[in-house]
C-alpha cells in the first residue's frame, strides 16, 4: 500500500527502533498493562496507539491522564524502569533488519538510528544485538538527548538525526523507517518519505499517511528509492 506512485531517490537513511528494528513493543504492552492493572484497569488499543513511539515521560503522562492513576509520572517511571529491568532480557532482532542494515553498511549508504528511548533503555535494549547497532554512523536517543526538544509526532529527532550527519543530510533526501502513527508524522513533518512497517493490529486509518507500507523489513526493495538493490538469491 503506498501514499504515492511515485517514490523520490535518497541518499540517507533514518531508523526508528522500537516495534521496527527490535521486537520490543509487546513487552511494552504488558509493562504498561502491569502498572495499570494495579489500579484496576486495563490498557487498551485506543491509548496503545496514541502512546506508541512517543518519549517515555509523554507515554507515561499520557496514561495516567488517561486513566486518572493516582501517580506522578516519577512515579509511574519509578515502576516503569523496575519492570524494564525485569522484562528485557532477551530482545529479538525484527525480520529482516540486521540484513538490510548491513545492506545499507556495505553500500555505504549514511544510515542512523532516531529512537525516542532514554540512554539507559537502549542499552538494556541493544545488549544482546550490539554488533548490529555499531552499524550506524550516529545514534540520536530522544529519550536523553539535549538536543530533541520535542518527541515525536513533532519532527525534531529526524531533523537532528540528519544534522549529525558527516555532511548533513538534506531533509528531502532522508528516508525514514517507522512502525509507529507518531513517527510517521515526525518523519513528514521533517520533509522525509517514510516507510512504515505497522504492528499488524494497527488499524488501517492509521497507516494512510506513510509514504510506503510493508508488513516486514523483508519486503523492503531499497531500489524504489534510489538504494542498491539486494543481490539476486542464488
Amino acid at each position: 500500500m503506498t501514499n504515492n506512485t511515485q517514490f523520490k531517490p535518497v541518499t540517507h537513511c533514518i531508523f526508528d527502533m522500537d516495534g521496527l528494528l527490535l521486537d520490543t513493543e509487546k513487552i511494552y504492552k504488558v509493562i504498561y498493562q502491569n502498572i495499570c492493572s494495579m489500579y484496576g484497569q486495563r490498557y487498551e488499543s485506543d491509548i496503545q496507539f496514541q502512546v506508541l513511539g512517543r518519549p517515555e515521560r509523554t507515554g507515561a503522562e499520557m496514561i495516567i491522564e488517561h486513566y486518572k492513576l493516582p501517580l506522578s509520572a516519577n512515579e509511574f517511571q519509578h515502576i516503569y524502569h523496575r519492570l524494564q529491568k525485569e522484562l528485557f532480557t532477551d530482545v529479538k532482532l525484527m525480520p529482516g533488519a540486521e540484513r538490510l542494515l548491513r545492506h545499507l553498511k556495505a553500500h555505504n549508504i549514511p544510515i542512523a538510528l532516531a529512537t525516542s528511548s532514554s540512554a539507559e533503555s537502549y542499552k538494556l535494549k541493544t545488549v544482546n544485538s550490539l554488533e548490529v547497532f555499531d552499524l550506524f554512523n550516529h545514534q540520536v536517543l530522544g529519550g536523553s538527548d539535549p538536543g530533541v526538544r520535542r518527541g515525536k509526532p513533532c519532527p525534531d529527532i529526524f531533523i537532528v538525526a540528519a544534522e549529525r550527519f558527516p555532511e548533513p543530510a538534506d531533509p528531502a533526501k532522508c528516508l525514514v523507517f517507522e512502525d509507529a502513527p507518531n513517527g510517521v508524522q515526525a518523519a513528514l513533518a521533517a520533509g522525509m518519505q517514510c516507510v512504515m512497517v505497522p504492528d499488524e493490529n494497527l488499524p488501517k486509518r492509521l497507516q494512510t499517511d506513510a509514504t510506503l507500507v510493508i508488513n516486514s523489513l523483508e519486503e523492503f526493495k531499497p531500489e524504489l528509492f534510489g538504494l542498491p538493490a539486494f543481490p539476486d538469491k542464488a
